[in-house]
């Protein structure tokens, strides 16, 4: 006796609606901006503690953040001389390049546009100047201070600068 085969059920076309509440948004890219700055660790070795001029900015939030001196180069400066200027600027002291300590790199978004800047950090040796904010010409330090080497990590607002002190603080000795 045969069987009878079952009809095929009738396929409906699948259908997506797309209302307001179920589109998806296409974000285009923000545009990348790239960024160089020039700064670092000026040490006055004359003292026993070994100074270190910092400065303090304010945040876009108004939180007063604690960092290492730094800027962009101006015109045809390279990072080193950009770095001694800035240092000079920023904090009032002169300082001679000891060896450059590395470089940093972070994102950060502003204005309808992603920064990716990078940082070059030297090694410096204090060598003339008085601190003080006052030569600095974009008005970003809203203080400065000489911090003694040991408690420089402790002092700094930002990791990275963090590990840039540990870095001067361990191989400063061979310049001394």
């Amino acid at each position: 006796m045969a069987h009878p085969v079952p009809s095929a059920p009738k396929r409906t076309p699948l259908t997506a609606s797309m209302g307001v509440a179920g589109a998806h948004t296409v974000h285009a890219p923000l545009p990348t901006v790239e960024e160089v700055s020039a700064g670092g660790i000026v040490v006055d070795t004359s003292a026993e503690q070994l100074p270190v001029a910092i400065i303090a900015r304010l945040n876009r939030g108004g939180r007063l953040e604690w960092c290492l001196p730094k800027g962009h180069p101006e015109n045809d400066e390279d990072n080193p001389t950009a770095a001694i200027r800035e240092i000079a600027e920023e904090t009032g002291i002169d300082g001679r390049i000891l060896t450059a300590l590395g470089s940093i790199d972070y994102w950060f978004t502003v204005s309808g546009h992603r920064v990716h800047k990078t940082v070059h950090h030297f090694l410096l040796q204090a060598c003339g100047g008085n601190l003080t904010i006052e030569n600095d010409p974009d008005h970003e330090a809203v203080d400065v201070a000489w911090v003694p080497l040991a408690e420089l990590g402790r002092r700094l607002s930002f990791p990275n600068e963090r590990r840039i002190a540990d870095l001067a603080r361990e191989i400063l000795p061979r310049y001394l």
